[in-house]
């Protein structure tokens, strides 16, 4: 997924558009459902990006896919991105809405690496350790080569208290 000018510009557009209509809320669960499938389905992804398959084609499958699922706001913008023949700009458009929406709304992502599952009382130390009054929203993930310890990601920020990043200091300083 490429992120865009011009998708970031729908998606912002959209975002205004859904506060002002206080649809906030229920676009960004559209957005979410329509980036991930667009995301999780090769065959959506290849036929948005497609030259060949024409626009009222692509504009029915997406209608067909999303149809009753998402709200008449969302639908009418996917109306407007397939009349000006962006379709090949949802996924990107789709996520950069939701990068804003959790902007809009001060949630943080945090990614967790640790070598095996966190417990709740880990999470919640890991939490108090970033110190934000920000809402976050962990994301866990599961990497037995870090031995033990764990490493988390916030934007461009990095706190790395894994045991295989110690060893790495140790040979460092032996040497």
């Amino acid at each position: 997924m490429v992120n865009s000018l011009a998708g970031n510009r729908y998606a912002q557009s959209l975002i205004d558009l859904a506060k002002e209509q206080s649809q906030l809320d229920a676009v960004y669960n559209d957005m979410l459902l329509i980036g991930t499938t667009i995301k999780e389905s090769k065959d959506l992804s290849v036929l948005l990006n497609s030259p060949v398959v024409k626009t009222d084609k692509k504009y029915s499958v997406l209608t067909a896919v999303f149809g009753s699922k998402i709200t008449e706001l969302s639908t009418k913008f996917l109306q407007l991105i397939s009349t000006r023949r962006r379709e090949a700009l949802l996924e990107s458009i789709a996520f950069s809405f939701v990068n804003l929406y959790k902007k809009e709304k001060n949630i943080v992502v945090a990614e967790v690496t640790s070598a095996v599952k966190l417990d709740e009382a880990q999470k919640q130390n890991i939490i108090n350790l970033l110190k934000t009054d920000a809402t976050i929203e962990m994301v866990e993930k599961i990497d037995p080569s870090i031995i033990g310890g764990f490493i988390v990601r916030v934007d461009d920020k990095q706190i790395d208290a894994s045991v295989i990043r110690e060893i790495s200091n140790l040979r460092q300083a032996l040497n």
